[in-house]
């Protein structure tokens, strides 16, 4: 079921099933920024990951003994959420443990989705609370994709993407079945801009370590575009379908990574995982301004 929010400047929707964004607006314009899915190119808009991010070496993992599966990204872009507070600005969406959840992560938890509007910003919080009585191991993350062009003629290849300021990031390594085969530095363009064109794809997605916290997508021939801050996330990746003309791309904040290739993980040991004791928060937020 969609749910829907406003403001002066925004518009948006939202879908129970993942807590996925449906729809994100300007009403001034009436521009839709978010991508709409196209079984061509990719049927999702927006996933939220949860309790991983990426890819598990052949769907499994260990835990204590017992051997568990679960297909990429996590539980969560397949679940039915329930909406659990809404005001004109504000809704929040929340899943948690289920004997569903247990038979692939055997933890109790409450996993929150809320989206909040001020002004041209939409502020995406993920909040975790462990509500069982062992460690909680989780990894989060975001998967927004945005239409290219926005609004108007600008092909793709005129886009880019500007981080806040200048680094030197490493990118993951992707193996061929898309899991961590080590990093290897990327070049940036004046250590803060990746051009954008179709063919960077063809290998799956980008992920980057040690970049700025925020990144913009826009044209020099275009008024408009999206800001995306992501102040905890570990890493930030870049797709679209590998080897097409997909008129989108995804910017994709994430506190974690897929498995190393050739591992099935021990998820005690997993690396880049998230921790909490038993009654404890985790909240973070993902920020995206349009214009």
């Amino acid at each position: 079921m969609i749910y829907s929010i406003e403001n002066e400047i925004l518009s948006v929707s939202a879908d129970t099933k993942g807590g996925e964004l449906a729809s994100v607006k300007r009403k001034d314009t009436g521009i839709e920024y978010l991508w709409q899915g196209d079984a061509a190119y990719w049927t999702g808009r927006a996933y939220n990951l949860f309790p991983i991010c990426g890819r598990l070496t052949e769907g499994k993992y260990t835990y204590r003994g017992q051997t568990y599966e679960m297909g990429s990204h996590g539980f969560v872009r397949n679940s039915q959420m329930t909406l659990v507070e809404q005001t004109e600005r504000s809704m929040t969406f929340r899943l948690t443990d289920s004997a569903e959840t247990m038979a692939q992560y055997p933890f109790s938890f409450v996993f929150d989705v809320t989206y909040t509007l001020v002004e041209n910003k939409l502020i995406h919080r993920f909040t975790v609370k462990n509500t069982g009585d062992d460690e909680l191991l989780f990894t989060l993350g975001g998967h927004p994709g945005f239409n290219l062009p926005l609004g108007d003629d600008v092909p793709f290849e005129d886009w880019y993407l500007e981080f806040d300021a200048p680094c030197k990031p490493e990118y993951i390594v992707f193996s061929a079945a898309c899991l961590c085969d080590g990093y290897a530095p990327y070049a940036l363009k004046d250590d803060c801009v990746m051009p954008l064109r179709h063919d960077l794809f063809d290998n799956d997605a980008i992920f980057l370590k040690d970049t700025a916290k925020g990144v913009t997508l826009k044209s020099d021939r275009s008024t408009h575009g999206v800001h995306v801050a992501y102040p905890d996330m570990t890493h930030v990746g870049v797709w679209h379908k590998p080897k097409t003309d997909a008129p989108y791309v995804c910017i994709e904040p994430w506190y974690g990574v897929p498995s190393d290739d050739g591992v099935i993980d021990d998820f005690s040991t997993k690396r880049g995982m998230l921790r909490l004791l038993p009654g404890e928060t985790y909240s973070t937020d993902m920020e995206i301004i349009l214009f």
